[in-house]
């Protein structure tokens, strides 16, 4: 009975000691040893429909699948008419991603019963109408300096609906058009033609800021308080819980011993 209590003591203080250890390990997300940029989970978005949609939801999954129905045919004309391979392999890749994105765009469209156009528009058409009366390294000029200049129009955007969104299907497309259009960027600037001098400058700041992300009183409030209750940090809600597990490992072995 002795060796029995002596056993369940040392298991229950190793057991609180790993334990405590891990309550007071800060959180990190997951690194690769030669990488320091995290990667966002696949867990925690939803895709049940649930949540209002407004008139700037609505319009995002319109967008998204105006880009693939201009894009598609552009990167399938590079892959025909570009005699660069690089350039080639670029419109292959981006032609095939977003069939891939269509067709997620087109099942969120589905449950939130939006309707999906089916051509272009005219801005869209005008681009391919260019890369079509082209040829050689023109060719490629266009269709690089086009879809790069699109990705960046859409890039913020995609970035304030996945920021506000209060329905679960469209914030989850927007974090998958997100990584759609970050590796369509870094692709077409991969081919070393972009015309970075021709892009859409930074806005300004706005005045009283210093710098480009706004910063409101509810931000700032938040901060302070440490997102929860006012006053009471993470570190104090761990040694509390630590404290507690402690107190419990302490009875269970005055239990045992009075046995």
């Amino acid at each position: 009975m002795v060796v029995g209590v002596k056993m369940m003591k040392s298991w229950l203080v190793g057991a609180a000691s790993v334990t405590l250890a891990f309550l007071l390990t800060p959180a990190a997300p997951a690194l690769a040893a030669d990488n320091p940029v995290p990667v966002p989970p696949n867990t925690g978005l939803t895709d049940t429909a649930k949540g209002a949609i407004n008139g700037a939801d609505i319009d995002f999954v319109i967008k998204v699948r105006l880009a693939g129905l201009w894009e598609i045919p552009a990167g399938n004309m590079a892959v025909e008419k570009s005699n660069d391979p690089n350039v080639v392999k670029i419109g292959k890749s981006i032609a095939a991603q977003h069939v891939s994105l269509d067709a997620l765009d087109r099942e969120a469209a589905k449950k939130l019963n939006i309707d999906l156009p089916n051509q272009p528009n005219g801005d869209q058409q005008g681009w391919l109408n260019e890369m079509k009366n082209a040829s050689g390294a023109q060719f490629d000029q266009i269709f690089v300096d086009r879809l790069r200049a699109a990705h960046g129009k859409i890039f913020p955007a995609i970035a304030s609906i996945r920021a506000g969104t209060r329905n679960d299907t469209v914030r989850k497309l927007a974090q998958e058009a997100n990584q759609f259009v970050m590796t369509h960027m870094t692709l077409l600037e991969s081919s070393g033609v972009v015309d970075y001098g021709a892009l859409p400058t930074v806005p300004a700041p706005t005045a009283g800021q210093k710098g480009p992300v706004p910063i409101d009183n509810q931000m700032i409030a938040a901060a302070s308080s440490g997102g929860g209750v006012p006053g009471l940090s993470n570190t104090v809600i761990l040694l509390v819980l630590a404290a507690a597990l402690v107190i419990g490992v302490i009875t269970t072995m005055r239990i045992f011993r009075a046995r």
